[in-house]
């Protein structure tokens, strides 16, 4: 525990932030507390106020929180940063050169994935997702293997909260049918996405995990079918799961 005395007022709404960010639960201001010693009154008006300012937010139940969609954001802001950027690049770089096929690097917000950076093939045959892109959780093999990194319970809360969209015949319009491929994405660490999100595309995405086996991102590659199948695609996932691992340091040493 901290001694309260010593925390700067400026600083203590940043170790909150860091507290509830570095927790793989949600936790009670309560909780939060234990880790710095302020005053009970003091952390539930910080608590309050960060969740005025959209930075935290209350889990349904109104006891714990969670991060919200601004901390988030300062997140991916800084997985974006100019000297991390480059180093994530080179890795990416690499992985397209190897591969022949478009990698992208994505990451989880709140009704989707989001594409937040790409090296392109250069084949003239090509499924266009840019910088940018939002796609679904449930039929996306960055998204199912984000949600194959959930704790079950969570992963399950998760899931039947979806509208489960069918995008094509090949899309899980059936939650349990969705938690049951998933259990088996999580044990074999990594997820095919045949045709589920758009006819004539399929994709390979593996975890980016942190030290503490938290989900930072997804490594995907996505293809058309008249080049690649699923088939193809697993041949891929040593070299995915070892780039992978290498952005994990990268983005830790920076």
């Amino acid at each position: 525990m901290t001694d309260e005395s010593r925390i700067p007022t400026n600083l203590r709404t940043l170790l909150i932030l860091e507290i509830v960010g570095n927790s793989d639960k949600a936790l009670s201001p309560t909780e939060i507390n234990q880790h710095i010693g302020l005053p009970k009154q003091t952390m539930h008006r910080l608590c309050a106020t960060l969740v005025e300012e959209g930075f935290l937010i209350y889990e349904p139940s109104g006891k714990r929180l969670r991060p919200a969609r601004r901390l988030r954001s300062l997140g991916v802001g800084m997985l974006y940063a100019s000297h991390i950027h480059i180093g994530r690049r080179q890795i990416l770089k690499h992985v397209a050169q190897t591969l022949g096929e478009t990698v992208n690097f994505v990451v989880p917000s709140d009704d989707g994935m989001t594409y937040l950076d790409r090296v392109e093939t250069d084949w003239p045959i090509r499924v266009q997702l840019p910088v940018g892109t939002h796609v679904p959780f449930h039929c996306t093999a960055s998204g199912k293997v984000f949600l194959a990194s959930l704790a079950p319970a969570m992963r399950e809360r998760l899931v039947r909260s979806l509208q489960l969209k069918p995008y094509t015949s090949n899309t899980f319009e059936n939650a349990d049918k969705l938690l049951e491929s998933l259990e088996t994405i999580a044990s074999q660490g990594y997820a095919i996405d045949d045709q589920e999100f758009m006819d004539g595309m399929v994709a390979i995405a593996v975890p980016i995990f942190d030290e503490k086996k938290r989900f930072l991102a997804a490594l995907a590659t996505h293809g058309p079918t008249v080049r690649l199948d699923p088939e193809i695609l697993v041949q891929h996932k040593t070299l995915l799961s070892n780039a992978a691992r290498q952005l994990a340091r990268a983005l830790v040493d920076e």
